[in-house]
């Protein structure tokens, strides 16, 4: 089977997503204004399930759902990296039953979703910390990550038991012992070396750091790499999510004007600073502004340089910073 994707190329053997159950399809967005990485917290399967007076664990249940139906539609509309935020390193403060039922249920919908991801073209990988994950939960990730490492469509980067902090220190240990061992003059060190030393060295920068659920903060999530992103906050929980609301997202993201610590462009100058508010229906119009290159774009591509806790750290996890779980109230 061939199945042309719409930034235009041709696999062997991918099957197109599942479209989504009304037939909605991705707004036309012009492809150079589509972000490449969009960083998602998973936000709101707690409240979801107590407004409706289901446990706690029903929300996240539905959760699995909406991520599947959400990489369909970043797929639809040309986004080539989706990272999201699973489990944190802050959630361990949760209720053991609570930590138990994440830790099964994030191992578990990798292992029932890897076949389709894979059909799709789904490249999966994993962010986070060994320390403390579930062998099973390591051993499903590295899995899937093995089966699908040749998959080019889109890369989904599961977060779990990921913090950005915890990311950023790690780097900068690594490169503290380098300097203890006399293999590295600490003048050297610049944001190039320690990103290297990164979960993830070759991801590129999040363009889109998209929240829903109504909170309006990162939560520790991906801190280094949404340097320059867009923030977009919904108010959707996100059992109630789909690709529709992700679309509306990256709609919002193309009419952004991006500078990068640049001049603004002169088309963009005429709007108000309050352009940048989500719900504002007057933005510059695809058309009627530019597109303002990013600098740094290519500066960080870089060479790679049973259920118990482990040791060690991963390279290549999802978290959250507020002490509650990933998928809820943050």
């Amino acid at each position: 089977m061939l199945s042309r994707h719409r930034w235009g190329r041709e696999r062997s053997g991918v099957s197109a997503p599942d479209p989504h159950p009304s037939g909605a399809q991705p707004p036309a967005i012009p492809r150079e204004l589509v972000p490449n990485h969009v960083a998602l917290v998973m936000d709101g399967n707690g409240r979801w399930a107590r407004a409706r007076g289901l446990p706690r664990t029903e929300g996240h249940r539905r959760g699995e759902a909406v991520l599947i139906d959400v990489v369909g539609g970043a797929i639809e509309l040309g986004v080539k990296w989706l990272s999201v935020y699973a489990f944190s390193t802050e959630n361990w403060k949760r209720s053991p039953e609570e930590v138990r039922f994440l830790m099964g249920f994030n191992r578990d919908v990798i292992r029932r979703q890897v076949d389709y991801l894979d059909s799709i073209g789904v490249r999966v990988r994993w962010a986070g910390r060994r320390p403390r994950l579930w062998r099973s939960v390591i051993r499903e990730l590295e899995i899937a990550q093995e089966r699908t490492k040749d998959n080019d469509v889109l890369t989904l980067t599961m977060c779990v038991n990921y913090g950005g902090r915890a990311e950023i220190a790690d780097a900068a240990r690594e490169l503290g012992r380098l300097v203890a061992a006399g293999k590295l003059n600490p003048e050297r060190i610049d944001e190039r070396m320690l990103t290297r030393r990164l979960y993830e060295p070759n991801m590129p920068d999040v363009d889109l750091f998209l929240r829903p659920s109504g909170e309006q903060r990162t939560s520790n999530f991906m801190l280094w790499q949404s340097a320059y992103a867009e923030m977009v906050f919904l108010d959707t929980l996100f059992p109630d999510f789909d690709r529709r609301e992700l679309w509306k997202a990256c709609d919002i993201y193309a009419r952004r004007d991006r500078r990068f610590g640049g001049v603004k462009t002169p088309v963009a100058a005429d709007v108000p600073a309050t352009e940048t508010h989500p719900e504002r229906e007057d933005l510059p119009s695809w058309e009627e502004r530019e597109v303002t290159p990013d600098p740094t774009d290519g500066e960080w591509d870089v060479e790679p340089g049973d259920d118990e806790d482990t040791e060690g750290k991963g390279g290549d996890g999802v978290g959250e910073a507020d002490q509650r779980p990933a998928g809820d109230a943050r």
